[in-house]
């Protein structure tokens, strides 16, 4: 199969599809690794509203892309930054996804969002405003029989004085969460609003302070999703976590060597790249089970190119990449996005992803992709 795309000057250049869709292989309820796919939403399309206005969500393709995700064994991490949450997607919406989605899938391993995003960072003006904005979160997803994820917060970032004001909102807010949570340690390539997260702009003086909250609250944590794109920083702080506390990968540049561990331990996965790579990461971890990491790197080394390209900087519009992959999949009907976010990469960007995606595998349907490849090209005058 074959098809015209074009270079980064505009010239067409014969393409010849040449990779092999990955069959499918669920995960096991009792895998080798605990995996979330952080799961995109998709818009709804044809209703009369502003793009860059309130998120207006198409649930039945939103929820089917969860039946997608949970029939593969994986776990939902549910209205995150993957879901555009406080990039399009406003409380009310992502509360409204958080019911659903566990109203839906009763038995499947669901993580949700808690924030602060219902109110603007610059009206908290103390860390009681802050601790209560995450505690309004933290019961309104409890009531929806949720368990949470508890996300970096940008007011927290713009109030805080120090590593005491981290450690005392986290203390007041762990207090009230029903199940252990996953923290959220989310770096500032992802959202500059983050920039020096824990009350500090140097990474051991951070992990420092995160490490003493984990430790004042090791039964109220199940782990922490670590999103700094650095492997070496990820397993300094893998090292020093109690045993009790998991380490879910934020990586999406090395996570196929932290999965797979060293001597000295492993990472679990919270990742938005196993959107797209749903098939690839429960087949790869299903070989883990049989412990064949030979297997495990065979099936995802070759994504970790397509990987880096979507999260290639600017790193917070990876969004955009891995909902044109779930278009390209046939997992939805048109390529959209909450807040027009469809706009926010170049044409030469989706050419690479047609590509990547190709060479390791992640087009499940070569023919729909080509098709809709070809039908992309054309709104841009190709």
């Amino acid at each position: 199969m074959k098809l015209m795309l074009p270079d980064t000057t505009g010239h067409l250049a014969e393409y010849r599809l040449t990779g092999e869709p990955l069959a499918p292989v669920p995960l096991p309820h009792d895998a080798a690794r605990v995996v979330y796919s952080a799961a995109h939403v998709v818009r709804d399309p044809f209703v009369d509203a502003d793009p860059s206005g309130l998120a207006v969500i198409d649930w039945d393709e939103t929820l089917a892309f969860r039946d997608h995700l949970t029939g593969l064994g994986l776990g939902v991490a549910e209205a995150m930054d993957t879901a555009q949450r406080g990039m399009g997607l406003d409380w009310p919406s992502a509360l409204e996804l958080i019911r659903r989605t566990t109203e839906a899938f009763p038995e499947a391993r669901i993580a949700n969002g808690c924030g602060t995003d219902h109110i603007a960072p610059g009206d908290a003006k103390t860390l009681d405003d802050v601790t209560d904005a995450y505690l309004a979160q933290v019961d309104a997803i409890q009531s929806a029989g949720g368990r949470i994820i508890l996300m970096a917060s940008r007011a927290l970032a713009r109030v805080a004085r120090g590593p005491e004001d981290y450690a005392t909102v986290y203390d007041r807010v762990l207090t009230a969460c029903e199940h252990p949570v996953i923290l959220h340690w989310l770096g500032e390539m992802f959202d500059p609003a983050l920039a020096g997260y824990w009350g500090a702009s140097d990474f051991p003086a951070a992990l420092d302070t995160v490490l003493e909250i984990i430790g004042e609250n090791t039964a109220r944590i199940d782990g922490i999703k670590i999103s700094l794109l650095d492997a070496q920083k990820e397993i300094a702080m893998r090292r020093r976590l109690p045993p009790s506390v998991r380490m879910y990968t934020g990586d999406d540049f090395n996570y196929p060597e932290l999965i797979s561990g060293d001597a000295q331990g492993f990472s679990h996965a919270l990742l938005g790249i196993f959107d797209p790579l749903a098939v690839h990461a429960a087949s790869a971890v299903a070989r883990l089970c049989i412990e064949d990491d030979a297997g495990f790197r065979d099936i995802l080394d070759p994504t970790v190119p397509l990987a880096r390209h979507v999260f290639r900087p600017p790193t917070q519009y990876y969004k955009t990449g891995v909902v044109f992959l779930a278009w390209l999949n046939g997992h939805q009907s048109h390529f959209r996005m909450v807040g027009g976010a469809e706009a926010m990469r170049s044409l030469p960007y989706f050419v690479d992803c047609f590509k990547l995606a190709d060479a390791c595998g992640a087009l499940a349907k070569p023919d729909l992709a080509a098709e809709r490849m070809t039908s992309l090209l054309r709104t841009y005058g190709v």
